[in-house]
C-alpha cells in the first residue's frame, strides 16, 4: 500500500523573449523592395521606364530589393540593440524618440545614397522630388514595421511575464505545501509514541502488537509525505490500519468505522486527511468499549467537486481543554494548495461533519 508519485518537478524558468521573424523578412523585404519603386514612379524618372525585357529592369529590381534588405536588417539590428538599454515602461518617451530617430537617421540617408547611386549607374538625371517621396515612404514603412516588431515583443513579454508569475506562484505553493506536510510526521509520531507509552504501562502484549502495527502505519506516513495527493483507495486502507491501532488502545469495538464502500477509480485525496479527521474525532469525544464512537465515511460525487464526508456524533469528553484547531487548519491549507478547495465543516450540538475535497475522478 504505497502512494503513487504524482508530484512534478517545477517548471523551468521562462525563456528569453524572442520570436522567429524569418518568414516576415522573407515576405516583407521583396514586397517593399519591389512595390515602392513601382508605385512611386521611380523607374520612370525620364519618362521611359525599362521594361521586363530589358536587363536594366531586373538590375534595378535587384538593387531595390538589396536596398530593402539593408534597410530592414539595419533597422532590425538597431531595434534589438535599443531593447538591451531602454524599456517602454521605464523610459517610454526616451524609447519612442530613440526609435523614431534611429529609423529616420538610418533609413533616409541610406535610401537617398542608394537612389543617387542607381541613377548615376543608369545615367539618369536626378529628380529630388521623386527621391524625397521614396525616402519619406521608406521611413514611414520602417516606422510601421518597427511598430509591428515592438507589438510582437510586448505580446511575447506579456506572455512571458504571465508564465513567470504562474511559475513563481506554483513555487510558492509548493514551498508552503512542503512546510505544511513537514508538520505531519512529527505530529503523528508524537501521538503514536504517547499511545505506546500508555499501553506499556497496562498491557505489554498489546503494546508489542501496537508497536508492530505502528511500524506498518508509519511506513505509509513516510511514503505519503512525499506527495501532495495519494490514491483514495490507499488512504482508506491506511485509515483502517489506524483504527486497528485505536482498537489496541481502547479495546475492540471502541471505534467503529463505516467506510464508503466502492470508491471512484483514480480518485485522490490529501495524504493522511482521513487519519487526521479520525484522530480529531477520538481526541474530542468519549471513546470506550461501552460507548463506542461511530465514524462514518461517505462519498459525495458532486459535479466538478467530488468529496468525502467524515461524520461522527458529538459526545464531548469531560475536562478536555479547548482545541486550537491546528490539525484541521493544517489539513484545510493542504487541501487548498493541492485541490484549490478547502474543507467544509458542519457542526451542531449533536454532530460534527467534515467534507474533504477529492480530485475529479469517474466512478
Amino acid at each position: 500500500m504505497s502512494p503513487k508519485p504524482d508530484d512534478r518537478a517545477p517548471n523551468p524558468p521562462a525563456p528569453a523573449v524572442r520570436f522567429d521573424d524569418r518568414p516576415l523578412m522573407a515576405v516583407g523585404i521583396p514586397a517593399f523592395g519591389l512595390t515602392i519603386p513601382l508605385l512611386s514612379g521611380l523607374l520612370a524618372l525620364d519618362g521611359t521606364p525599362p521594361g521586363p525585357a530589358q536587363p536594366a529592369f531586373w538590375a534595378s529590381m535587384a538593387w531595390f530589393v538589396a536596398l530593402a534588405f539593408a534597410i530592414w536588417w539595419g533597422n532590425r539590428w538597431l531595434l534589438f540593440k535599443q531593447r538591451e538599454h531602454w524599456d517602454w515602461f521605464a523610459h517610454p518617451l526616451r524609447k519612442l524618440l530613440m526609435l523614431v530617430a534611429a529609423c529616420t537617421l538610418y533609413t533616409a540617408p541610406l535610401t537617398m545614397a542608394a537612389l543617387l547611386a542607381w541613377q548615376a549607374a543608369l545615367g539618369r538625371p536626378v529628380q529630388w522630388e521623386v527621391i524625397r517621396i521614396v525616402t519619406l515612404t521608406n521611413v514611414i514603412c520602417v516606422i510601421f514595421v518597427t511598430h509591428a516588431y515592438e507589438t510582437l515583443f510586448l505580446i511575447r513579454e506579456r506572455e512571458s511575464d504571465a508564465l513567470r508569475l504562474a511559475q513563481l506562484e506554483r513555487s510558492r505553493a509548493q514551498a508552503e505545501l512542503a512546510a505544511l506536510k513537514a508538520q505531519i510526521d512529527p505530529h503523528f509520531l508524537f501521538n503514536g509514541l504517547n499511545t505506546l507509552g500508555h499501553l506499556l504501562t497496562h498491557d505489554a502484549a498489546r503494546a508489542r502488537e501496537f508497536c508492530d502495527c505502528l511500524a506498518e502505519v508509519y511506513r505509509y506516513v513516510l511514503a505519503s509525505g512525499r506527495h501532495a495527493q495519494v490514491p483514495l483507495a490507499d488512504e482508506l486502507a491506511f485509515v483502517r490500519q489506524y483504527v486497528r491501532l485505536l482498537e489496541l488502545r481502547f479495546g475492540a469495538g471502541a471505534v467503529v468505522l463505516a467506510g464508503p464502500g466502492p470508491v471512484p477509480a483514480g480518485a485522490a485525496v490529501a495524504p493522511l486527511a482521513l487519519q487526521v479527521l479520525v484522530e480529531n474525532a477520538v481526541k474530542h469525544n468519549a471513546v470506550s468499549v461501552d460507548t463506542p464512537l461511530a465514524i462514518q465515511i461517505r462519498f459525495e460525487p458532486e459535479p466538478g467537486a467530488p468529496g468525502l464526508c467524515v461524520h461522527n456524533a458529538r459526545r464531548p469528553r469531560e475536562g478536555l481543554a479547548a482545541s486550537a484547531g491546528v490539525g484541521l487548519a493544517n489539513l484545510d491549507e493542504r487541501c487548498k494548495l493541492s485541490f484549490g478547495r478547502g474543507l467544509t465543516v458542519l457542526q451542531d450540538a449533536r454532530r460534527f461533519e467534515v467534507r474533504v475535497p477529492l480530485s475529479n475522478a469517474s466512478p
